[in-house]
């Protein structure tokens, strides 16, 4: 299960409360690739221990407010689509008829303005995305 929701909704939160959107962007998912590699290079404590004070006493409070007991129930019941079949069944079906549920979602993640915003910050930087993705497209 993945994050990308929870980086769109902490976008929207940021960007909600007045934070500029390059700002926001910087703090929910251009930082990710260092948390992550810092997880799994030396697991969770690794990553706690190579933050600030601030932010990992934060992850103690805060993060069981955002992660309750019913993101957990809602995590179980999609395990339980998956397990049983109920996911499979809705993504061939809709691939059958051409998929239009999935490219509805595509295309309405791709028009989030994470995205747009994103696309401005990494055209500034030096480094350049794989050969395989043109930044912004939606068809493979």
């Amino acid at each position: 299960m993945r994050g990308v929701v929870s980086a769109a909704c902490s976008f929207e939160t940021l960007t909600e409360a007045g934070y500029k959107p390059e700002i926001a962007y910087f703090e929910v998912l251009h930082e990710l690739k260092l948390i992550v590699d810092l997880m799994w290079e030396g697991g969770i404590a690794k990553q706690r221990w190579s933050v600030s004070d601030t932010a990992e006493y934060g992850d103690y409070v805060s993060g069981p407010r955002v992660i309750t007991p019913e993101v957990k129930e809602n995590m179980k019941a999609v395990l339980a689509d998956i397990q049983n079949g109920a996911f499979a069944k809705r993504f061939i079906e809709d691939q059958d008829a051409g998929a239009p549920e999935f490219l509805e979602l595509r295309a309405k993640g791709e028009a989030h303005p994470i995205e747009a915003t994103g696309r401005e910050l990494r055209n500034l930087f030096s480094w350049k995305t794989s050969d395989d993705y043109t930044e912004g497209s939606v068809a493979r």
